[in-house]
């Protein structure tokens, strides 16, 4: 049925979409409900468990009934075990005062942007990039601006790039390293020379370090690490990917304190505080060990030169090596024009209904000829997934 002719929604709502990776998750849970047995690598979320110590630290929570409101940005001791971590793993400075605690990395970035980014203002987002970007950005009424980069050269990401985008409406870069949906990391020069950049010219630097434990071949590095830009630096981070906490909804901000106390004020008059068995939780996982990263971190890594190793086994489908997160990016243009497939999209949406293999296509990550797979699943997916891939892409030749 369409929509009534006395209902008009607000232009702001029409501006955005969907998002293309959770209608994706929508229509496998549907598949999945039918009994179809999917290989599902559309998903970004860790198969692995949320260790016993978190979870174990929500139970004594719930037991000691701590179960109401908090402070907005979260209780005092979820801010310090946040600027605490953040100091000891990158050398950064943050006070309690300078940090949210949000529902989600996402929603970290969704207000900083609220808070930031005016009617016109223009962003710039190096592509490929996460499709929440471009929505969240022209739902405050911005502009994105994208920067394409090269598969060629791994997806790089340097200073010349950015410097070339900039114009006067410029108010912000969005920078994510480790990247989704490439997994290419910005290399630590490029990335502290971006930043340095955004500071001389007052545009804000929005890091997004939702996957900056997740880096296979060389040390996590954060933007932030550049002190003297601090006025202008702005993390959004998560506990999603690094402790498998997807559903735990547990995300930052650190900032400069005029922005945290505009993105705690927008705070309060929509979610409030995180949940506060949430909160508890995340103390656990960042003042606790952080052996279970580095094995999940481990884990990741075998399982992407499965894949890789997997793809040499279908003639035409090239690939980047991802250097950190948990997705492969291979481009399937190779395939276009056989078999009655014209784009991505059609690959995806052929490889979901005649292979039952889920991903991604490349369109809204800002490329069209890739698709995205997570693979942050079990041997077994991806031993099946490949042979189901192997299948499918003979077929087109």
């Amino acid at each position: 049925m369409g929509m009534p002719a006395s209902l008009t929604l607000s232009e702001r709502i029409r501006r955005i979409e969907v998002s293309a990776t959770m209608a994706i998750t929508a229509e496998a849970l549907r598949l999945k409900s039918q009994g179809v047995d999917l290989a599902d690598f559309g998903a970004g979320e860790p198969h692995f468990s949320t260790p016993e110590h978190i979870k174990r630290a929500a139970i004594e929570a719930i037991e000691r009934n701590y179960t109401r409101y908090t402070a907005v940005a979260g209780i005092p001791e979820i801010r310090r075990a946040i600027v605490d971590r953040h100091a000891a793993d990158f050398g950064t400075d943050y006070t309690p005062e300078e940090c949210v605690f949000t529902t989600g990395g996402k929603l970290a970035l969704f207000n900083a942007i609220e808070v930031l980014v005016e009617h016109g203002d223009e962003v710039i987002v190096p592509v490929p990039a996460w499709v929440s970007y471009k929505d969240i950005i022209q739902f405050a009424g911005g502009t994105p601006v994208f920067v394409e980069t090269s598969e060629a050269d791994n997806f790089r990401v340097t200073a010349t790039m950015i410097e070339a985008a900039i114009t006067p409406k410029t108010r912000a870069i969005i920078l994510n390293s480790p990247s989704n949906p490439s997994g290419a990391i910005i290399a630590k020069e490029d990335l502290q020379n971006i930043v340095r950049l955004a500071h001389e010219r007052g545009i804000y630097a929005l890091l997004d370090e939702c996957y900056v434990y997740l880096c296979f071949d060389s040390e996590p590095v954060s933007g932030a690490s550049v002190t003297e830009c601090k006025e202008h630096i702005v993390v959004l981070g998560s506990l999603s990917k690094s402790y498998a906490m997807t559903g735990w909804r547990a995300g930052f901000a650190l900032g400069p304190k005029p922005v945290i106390s505009a993105m705690n004020k927008l705070q309060s008059q929509s979610t409030s505080n995180t949940n506060t068995v949430v909160q508890h939780a995340s103390i656990a996982a960042l003042t606790g060990s952080q052996q279970c990263v580095a094995e999940m971190r481990a884990g990741y890594l075998e399982i992407r030169d499965k894949v890789l190793e997997g793809f040499k086994s279908i003639p035409g489908l090239t690939c980047t090596v991802p250097q950190g997160a948990f997705y492969v990016y291979p481009n399937v243009s190779a395939f276009f024009g056989k078999g009655g497939v014209q784009t991505a999209s059609d690959i995806a949406a052929r490889l979901l209904s005649e292979a039952h293999v889920v991903c991604v296509p490349g369109e809204p990550f800002g490329t069209a000829q890739h698709i995205r797979l997570s693979y942050a699943v079990s041997s077994n997916v991806v031993n099946e997934g490949i042979k189901r891939m192997q299948s499918f892409f003979g077929s087109l030749r």
